[in-house]
């Protein structure tokens, strides 16, 4: 990674010294549960000095179950999403499972998130740096601290606009831990 945090997210004129938090609702469910999560979320922010973008999923393709609510769908959660940004000034990221979704996510989102299941993904990869856009993503809980490299080395080549997310590791069965050593 070539650009510092300040540099990649210039558009959002964060700083180098400030945590940057990106937090949601894990799915979307309507507008008004976003926009009391985004109203309170930015208001307790501003008031630390933290950086803030808004996170939440139009699909959680992961779910364990198919009876699981997904979100509110494409259309729908980017609509959803623009709202939330442009009502809120905020900068938004979303998760991205196919490689179709990239561009027209793209087309609202800053950051598209790269789910840690996915992470090894190619074409998923490639379709979300040819965005332009950042690419967060988050390492597998199955993967070593160093393989996220060969994730990042997929991308590097289109996009310097790369963040990584610490999602743990798997410790035997249903035991997620980080090691921060790692």
């Amino acid at each position: 990674m070539t650009e510092k945090i300040s540099t990649v997210f210039k558009d959002f004129a964060f700083k180098d010294s400030q945590l940057t938090l990106l937090a949601g609702p894990c799915a979307i469910e309507s507008y008004e549960t976003c926009a009391q999560v985004a109203e309170k979320l930015k208001e307790i922010t501003e008031k630390l000095h933290i950086n803030y973008v808004f996170k939440s999923s139009f699909d959680k393709a992961n779910r364990s179950s198919t009876d699981s609510d997904r979100g509110s769908g494409l259309e729908k959660g980017l609509a959803i999403l623009e709202r939330i940004k442009k009502n809120f000034d905020l900068p938004i990221v979303t998760d991205v499972h196919e490689s179709y979704q990239c561009q027209p996510v793209s087309e609202v989102a800053d950051v598209l998130q790269i789910p840690a299941f996915l992470s090894r993904q190619t074409d998923l990869l490639l379709a979300a740096a040819k965005t332009g856009k950042v690419v967060n993503i988050k390492k597998g809980q199955f993967m070593a601290p160093e393989d996220i490299k060969s994730a990042t080395s997929k991308i590097d080549p289109i996009t310097s606009k790369i963040l990584i997310t610490e999602r743990g590791t798997s410790f035997g069965y249903h035991r997620l831990v980080v090691d921060m050593t790692g």
